[in-house]
């Protein structure tokens, strides 16, 4: 899609469309208000603002469609967490169990920026992570939301 076509989808295409890079509906209305882009860098500018301004429930929203890392999906998810794919049975139980510690400790998906990176960087990472409180925890998983957001924007937009 071109940054022409989104700047002339209907609304509701858009959204969708958006929603596919951020799941905080608030967040895919804020930017379906925000067209037309002049450019992409206004886009993605616009993006990082928006979702920043969004109460801690819009991104609450936003994590909850994201699959945990080390979990067999499809998609775009799949391509991100490649370094996940095809890991030792420790690692792999060793994530699952560092997800289950994480969600009950913060109450939502452990969210990471995770292209490029391997699952026992992941594993280090939510593991480092589970020390945090709360308040620190969310803005951490927010930043994390909003590079992944930058760049499926970025795969939206590709010729």
């Amino acid at each position: 899609m071109t940054l022409e076509e989104l700047n002339r989808a209907s609304r509701g295409e858009t959204r969708e469309r958006l929603l596919s890079c951020c799941g905080a509906r608030a967040w895919a209305e804020g930017m379906t208000d925000a067209r037309p882009f002049v450019s992409r860098e206004e886009l993605l500018i616009r993006a990082g603002e928006v979702w920043r301004a969004l109460p801690p429930r819009s991104w609450r929203e936003a994590f909850a469609a994201h699959p945990r890392i080390g979990e067999r999906t499809t998609g775009v998810a799949a391509r991100e967490q490649a370094g996940a794919r095809d890991v030792s049975p420790e690692t792999a139980a060793a994530l699952a169990q560092a997800n289950r510690e994480y969600e009950e400790r913060f109450g939502h998906v452990f969210l990471v920026f995770a292209t490029g990176k391997s699952a026992e960087e992941m594993l280090a990472n939510c593991r480092a992570r589970l020390h945090n409180d709360p308040e620190t925890e969310l803005s951490i998983a927010a930043k994390e939301q909003e590079k992944i957001t930058r760049l499926r924007l970025e795969m939206l937009l590709a010729p």
